[in-house]
């Protein structure tokens, strides 16, 4: 654990540690069956704080930094990924623009209630023709003499499903875009011309829970612009660049994981008449595991603190991001040769794990993104 985490955070971090597997880890088989996450756990996780951990005290949440949260989301996360992703969402992208950029108002109203887990956060940008081009968006909100209309669509939505607010991002002058084009609201469900479309199914992140929301002339009143208009676009990308670090945080927590568990088989399974653990080759799919997390934990540990010290980690956290859910998709792959054919039966486990790490590499921008923003800014004059 690095040395610049809390010692109130470490006791924290050591309770979640506590959690995941006297009570998380027992009911892993139950959500990838149901789809659905026990009403009693997540009824704990409101009860532990977990769903305002980055929110600030002063509205109800544990304020902790970006690092503190970091690594305690990477012990949260080597549970069944349904459980981070409930969370993770109120504690970043669904709830970040509102205590960035929301009006006193929108705080206090919305802030506390996020915190608690009273209501679930979405964070509404990604269409069907906009997902790693942010700025193509079509989604459209027009202002009325009392408001603002949302037209468009939304897809592959996180908690859609079971949100009770909405960050949407929408064009407001086509010609801008996202040079003051492009606002971000807050929609509360059960607002007029909004509903959930169809549920995504995904091949892995069983209950995780995403859909499209569609906006049909959904009538937004002014107090709901977050931010001021036009200034949706700025809004959206410094909500990402911090929740980069949080796929990178959960993906390293899923690759420690896996270790262990390659670890642990290794020593127990015999062909040849001895361990497989005394074979060269299996020593090396371990060592190159250990020390590529070891890199990742690294660079998460390095940029979060700069984050929490009002540097621009821009760059930083593509990196991060990149290196974290690439290493932890290989490490997913050398795991499950290592058990052989059992890496392949879902008692294992392991074939979950593998499937649920792929989606790292696409969502809060796709490894190809990072690699392109970190040369732009390598290139740029």
């Amino acid at each position: 654990m690095d040395e610049r985490i809390t010692q109130d955070a470490r006791h924290f971090i050591d309770t979640v540690k506590r959690f995941v597997r006297d009570e998380c880890m027992p009911v892993e088989d139950s959500i990838e069956e149901t789809g659905m996450l026990p009403e009693a756990l997540v009824g704990k996780m409101k009860d532990m704080g977990l769903f305002g951990l980055r929110i600030p005290s002063e509205y109800g949440g544990a304020g902790m930094d970006l690092l503190d949260y970091c690594y305690a989301l990477k012990e949260l996360s080597k549970s069944h990924d349904a459980i981070r992703a409930i969370m993770s969402v109120n504690n970043g992208i669904g709830s970040m623009a509102i205590v960035n950029d929301g009006t006193e108002e929108q705080k206090r109203h919305y802030l506390p209630l996020l915190a608690s887990g009273e209501y679930i956060a979405s964070f509404a940008l990604t269409e069907p023709g906009a997902g790693s081009d942010a700025s193509a968006i079509a989604t459209t909100a027009e202002k009325t003499d009392r408001g603002w209309l949302l037209n468009g669509m939304k897809h592959f939505i996180t908690n859609a499903p079971v949100a009770d607010v909405f960050t949407v991002i929408a064009v407001t002058d086509r010609e801008k875009r996202a040079r003051g084009g492009i606002s971000a609201f807050i929609v509360e469900k059960g607002s007029r011309g909004l509903r959930i479309g169809s549920l995504h199914n995904t091949m892995g992140g069983k209950g995780w829970l995403q859909a499209e929301v569609i906006f049909e002339d959904c009538f937004v009143p002014d107090a709901g612009l977050l931010g001021g208009q036009g200034s949706g676009f700025k809004i959206a990308m410094k909500t990402l660049n911090e929740g980069r670090l949080s796929a990178a945080a959960s993906a390293i927590g899923i690759g420690e994981r896996l270790l262990s568990m390659g670890i642990e088989y290794a020593k127990l399974r015999k062909q040849f008449g001895k361990p497989i653990s005394e074979f060269e080759a299996i020593q090396w799919m371990l060592a190159d595991s250990a020390t590529e997390l070891y890199a990742a934990d690294r660079m998460l540990s390095d940029t979060a603190y700069r984050f929490d010290h009002g540097e621009d980690i821009r760059t930083q956290s593509s990196m991060t991001k990149l290196f974290a859910t690439e290493s932890a998709f290989k490490i997913a792959d050398r795991v499950l040769q290592l058990h052989g054919g059992m890496g392949f039966m879902k008692e294992t486990k392991v074939e979950r794990m593998f499937r649920d790490i792929r989606a790292y590499r696409i969502f809060e921008g796709t490894s190809e993104i990072q690699r392109f923003m970190i040369a732009r800014e390598l290139l740029k004059d």
